[in-house]
């Protein structure tokens, strides 16, 4: 009887989790992160107790936000927050993209002063490629869906 050689596997190399691991691993992520979609579908239907805030400075707002957003950049979410944003609200967070960490410094600080938060995965950058209307100084604008990012025919891929 031969053996099979063993193979190095550059995936299996760490073995995967327990699955009661995994589940509560990503439970856990998605109680943390939105992706756009998710955020955009939520607004449209205007779900309440949710608001999406944009933590980028003022001329990076100026360039594109999403419509709806309310600008708070992460420098003064400490003094504006309580004043702008109600308690029972959850606060999904957004900055450029997903090479930029700012989203993530703003659920810190939301977190911090006591909010439920989440951040939006993909940030402004993602909205734009998956063909999502934006709102710049000059008004709304649209780009073609990215397809690497979203199915060329506008339709949800209900991932």
């Amino acid at each position: 009887m031969t053996s099979t050689p063993a193979i190095d596997s550059a995936v299996l190399g760490v073995p995967a989790a327990d699955p009661a691991v995994a589940a509560a691993h990503f439970s856990a992520r998605l109680a943390f992160e939105a992706d756009v979609s998710d955020v955009r579908a939520d607004l449209l239907a205007g779900v309440p107790n949710l608001v999406v805030v944009d933590s980028r400075s003022d001329a990076s707002w100026a360039q594109g936000h999403i419509p709806g957003a309310l600008h708070l950049p992460t420098g003064r979410i400490a003094e504006l927050a309580p004043q702008l944003i109600d308690r029972d609200t959850v606060v999904v967070t957004y900055c450029w993209g997903p090479g930029c960490n700012g989203a993530t410094r703003a659920a810190l600080a939301f977190a911090r002063l006591g909010y439920r938060v989440k951040e939006m995965l993909g940030g402004f950058e993602y909205w734009v490629r998956e063909g999502f209307a934006f709102e710049t100084e000059h008004g709304t604008e649209q780009r073609a869906i990215d397809d690497l990012t979203a199915p060329r025919s506008g339709i949800s891929c209900a991932c």
